[in-house]
C-alpha cells in the first residue's frame, strides 16, 4: 500500500497558495502582536513598543504611542510606572462614538483630552491612578490622547483648543 498525501496542490493552485500566504502572514503577524499585548497586561508589562506619531498643541510637541488595535486599546498606559512629560498615548477609534475610560492596573495620573477628527479639544479629564471611574467624552469622538495629568493645564489648552499632526489631517 503505497501512502498519499492528504492534499497536494496542483500547478494551477500554487498562485492561490502564494496569495493566501501572502494574506495570511500580515494576520498571523498582528494575531501575534494582540497575543502578545494581552499576554503583557496579564503579566502586568506595560506596552512599550507601539508605533509612534507626533502631535503639536500650539508650540508644544507631543510623542504619542498609538493604540489602534482593540486588545492595544485596552492595555493603553497600564503599568507604566512613568513618563516624559511630552509623551502619552493616543487612542484611535474606527467611528465617532463617546468614548469612555477608566484606570484600572494605570498608575500614573493622567489627563484625558477627548478629540474631534478636526483636532479640536471637546473635553479634558483628570484621571486618578487605580480608579475603576469612568471618564466620558461629552459628544462622540474618534480619538483620545493621554498625557501626564496636569500638561493641558500648564500649557493653557482646554476644551475648543487645537491638536495638529498627521492623525487630525484633512481627510
Amino acid at each position: 500500500m503505497s501512502s498519499m498525501p492528504m492534499f497536494s496542490l496542483t500547478a494551477s493552485a500554487m498562485p492561490i497558495a502564494r496569495l493566501l500566504r501572502s494574506f495570511l502572514s500580515p494576520l498571523l503577524a498582528y494575531g501575534v502582536a494582540l497575543g502578545l499585548c494581552a499576554a503583557a497586561a496579564a503579566q502586568g508589562v506595560p506596552q512599550m513598543n507601539l508605533p509612534r506619531v507626533e502631535l503639536q498643541a500650539g508650540m508644544h510637541r507631543i510623542d504619542a504611542q498609538v493604540a489602534t488595535a482593540p486588545q492595544e486599546r485596552q492595555v493603553g498606559l497600564m503599568h507604566r510606572r512613568d513618563m516624559p512629560m511630552h509623551e502619552g498615548m493616543l487612542f484611535v477609534f474606527e467611528q465617532p462614538a463617546t468614548q469612555c475610560f477608566w484606570m484600572r492596573n494605570t498608575l500614573l495620573p493622567l489627563t484625558a483630552a477627548f478629540v474631534a477628527d478636526d483636532g479640536t479639544i471637546v473635553n479634558l479629564v483628570d484621571m486618578q491612578p487605580l480608579s475603576e471611574e469612568s471618564h466620558c467624552s461629552k459628544r462622540p469622538v474618534r480619538f483620545v490622547l493621554e498625557m501626564n495629568q496636569g500638561w493641558f493645564a500648564k500649557r493653557g489648552l482646554k476644551a475648543g483648543s487645537r491638536l495638529s499632526g498627521k492623525p487630525f489631517a484633512q481627510r
